[in-house]
């Protein structure tokens, strides 16, 4: 028999936190102060130690907050009294139902200002408070699984964006298949293993909001952990069974007269097969190709030569002369790894980047930091607001161009140039007595107009002796030499291309025809991708991108977040076709080219059209293609609700 639910999960939560009170005190001592502030305000209802406490704090990161010994020792007193108070109380009580004034002024309280209002449902809706799977999409009439059956979905690729599709479809009961064309599900995190591989948002809120993981063991997680995290959901919601692996889509052409999509599939070893899913969705993404330079000599290299993406285990880099070409995020993650152990590293640099500290980029969570959030009731859905507010959106403002402002070619307002001063201020203390450095290093562009970088103790890297910077262009490899632009030669064992991926050619090598024998290459050329929302595009009928164009978040905040907007989104599409027996549905030229003209539009405004600005972010004619140029909030509204009438149903 089941054991009977409980009407007062609260209640049962706060007598496991207090069964060991020691334990709970000593892990108030690791934790965080700021989860623990908040919790005391949404347990109690009091609003007085917050406004005690506000002023101590400028932020959402732990290091912004300066709160006293003495306040702090308070804090976690009244916590652990508001325990027992509401682990006594016999029934659910009034304070569990957080109303949203104070939810609200607990948010503000916790990162030291005031929270905009139409951030207030985000994360109403983010933390689940009150608990629910709010972006869950249900049926709102009665479907047979026979009707389910009518509207079969493939989805090509299983990274963290296609097992978000997976387990929505699995929960809705619509049949699906996932096609892979790795040996494994992740995605990026299956194919990003190279040396020092991670993210860089903080490992708490780079998860899904329905599957929250509160043992990391750093604050921003490496590969491997973040791999066995995507491979955990695979199998707790059940979608692995239904993933083909080693099998890549070749083509996919949509057959008016059925409204299915005939998509033909290759295996790993050559046997093709054809599919017919009515519905047809891309969960590819835009950083699966790796981008190789057409460097003349790079094939005759006489070692071994690799791209980080397909990073060469069998290669010992062991006292080997170690040519690295690229200074983005993979190689500033690479290159402070592997450089304890190479007789020498070249980095080759064509331009450098803005890399910022972060105190807690090299942090071990604590035991009792990850005890607090395994234990104590709502300790982790404010952990989590504050990590997505300290990784979102504050930066947005920072890299709007003012018209008015006298140096736009370093910086763009008053904002993004203390910004500025502030970076070089830090690299300035990183290099130390390395001056000659300086020029090599700091950017003569404005901060954010290339990805911005957490320094991996990067410029402390550049000081060693076996470390060389190498300012000019890679002209050519002769043989085991890499020869630059203006002549010099560099031995080397070992070539690492740390040079990016092909943002721009997004669904390729698929071919993709629509309706009317349309074709995505036709309709976006090589480098110029369009979508609606980033998700649908005219004449391709029962088609959907996840994490296509301008859906990039550079700015701030994490993927998973937009994943689970995304797929709400197409989930209330799926819903409207299945509940009104509909074949097909397209999105409308008009709202298409609407939204894409507010896109560019947005985009003219902000740092990454930059006049001279060159970034991966942009395609051959300038246009920015990849990243989304709206607040993350601005998303969340825009996706929350399907607008039918922007669509044509059939």
């Amino acid at each position: 028999m089941h054991a009977p639910v409980s009407k007062d999960p609260v209640g049962m939560a706060c007598r496991r936190a207090l069964a060991d009170e020691d334990v709970l005190r000593q892990a108030l001592e690791d934790a965080d102060i700021g989860p623990q502030l908040m919790v005391v305000g949404h347990l109690t209802g009091d609003t007085e130690l917050l406004d005690r406490t506000a002023p101590f704090i400028t932020g959402g990161w732990s290091f912004l907050e300066s709160v006293p010994a003495e306040l702090k020792q308070e804090i976690r007193e009244r916590l652990v009294d508001a325990l027992r108070v509401r682990g006594q109380a016999a029934t659910p009580m009034e304070v569990d139902e957080i109303d949203r004034n104070r939810f609200g002024r607990i948010l503000s309280a916790g990162i030291g200002q005031s929270v905009p209002d139409d951030y207030v449902d985000l994360f109403l809706e983010e933390l689940s408070l009150p608990a629910q799977d709010s972006r869950s999409v249900s049926w709102r009439k009665e479907i047979s699984d026979e009707q389910k059956s009518q509207y079969p979905v493939l989805i090509t690729g299983a990274g963290l964006f296609g097992l978000c599709m997976g387990i929505k479809l699995r929960q809705a009961g619509i049949p699906f298949v996932i096609i892979e064309k790795n040996d494994a599900v992740g995605g990026t995190w299956y194919e990003n293993r190279y040396p020092g591989s991670g993210v860089d948002i903080p490992s708490h809120v780079y998860s899904f909001s329905f599957e929250p993981k509160h043992d990391w063991t750093d604050d921003f997680a490496k590969q491997h952990e973040l791999w066995t995290y995507l491979n955990l959901c695979a199998d707790k919601y059940d979608v692995r069974r239904f993933i083909r692996f080693s099998t890549e889509v070749v083509a996919a052409t949509f057959d008016a007269k059925s409204s299915h999509w005939i998509v033909r599939v290759r295996s790993s070893d050559g046997t093709e097969e054809t599919l017919s899913p009515r519905i047809f969705v891309s969960a590819v993404g835009q950083l699966n190709r790796p981008s190789v330079p057409k460097i003349p000599g790079l094939e005759g290299f006489q070692g071994p030569s690799f791209h980080t993406a397909r990073w060469n285990d069998r290669v010992d880099l062991k006292g080997k002369r170690v040519a690295m070409i690229g200074t983005g995020a993979s190689s500033m993650q690479v290159g402070p790894t592997i450089a304890p152990d190479v007789s020498k590293l070249m980095v080759f640099q064509r331009s450098p980047n803005w890399a910022g500290e972060n105190p807690n980029y090299h942090r071990v969570v604590k035991p009792g930091m990850k005890w607090a959030l395994d234990n104590v009731p709502f300790f982790s859905q404010w952990y989590r607001f504050l990590l997505f507010w300290a990784s979102g959106d504050v930066m947005h403002s920072v890299i709007q161009v003012d018209p008015e402002w006298p140096t736009p070619d370093i910086s763009l307002n008053a904002a993004n140039h203390a910004l500025r001063e502030k970076l070089i201020a830090y690299i300035e203390r990183e290099i130390g007595d390395r001056r000659d450095l300086l020029p090599k290093v700091i950017p003569a562009y404005p901060p954010y107009g290339k990805r911005m970088l957490r320094d991996n103790h990067w410029y402390r890297m550049l000081r060693r002796e076996n470390v060389e910077l190498i300012d000019a262009g890679v002209e050519s490899i002769d043989g085991n030499c890499v020869v630059t632009s203006n002549g010099s030669r560099h031995e080397a064992d070992v070539i690492i291309l740390a040079t990016g991926f092909q943002a721009g050619r997004m669904l390729w090598p698929m071919e993709i025809r629509g309706r009317g024998r349309n074709t995505i290459r036709g309709s976006w050329g090589e480098d110029d991708p369009r979508a609606y929302m980033g998700m649908t595009v005219p004449s391709f009928p029962n088609m959907f991108v996840l994490y296509g164009p301008n859906t990039n978040l550079a700015h701030g905040g994490g993927l998973f977040f937009y994943a689970e907007c995304q797929v709400r989104y197409i989930m209330q599409i799926l819903r409207e076709l299945v509940e009104n027996d509909l074949s097909t549905v397209e999105c409308k030229p008009e709202p298409f080219e609407d939204y894409n003209r507010r896109v560019d539009a947005a985009h003219s405004k902000m740092v990454w059209t930059h006049k001279g600005m060159q970034n991966w972010y942009r395609n051959s004619k300038g246009r920015v293609v990849a990243n989304s140029p709206w607040r993350i909030a601005d998303y969340w509204a825009m996706t929350r609700s399907m607008r039918q009438e922007d669509f044509i149903w059939s």
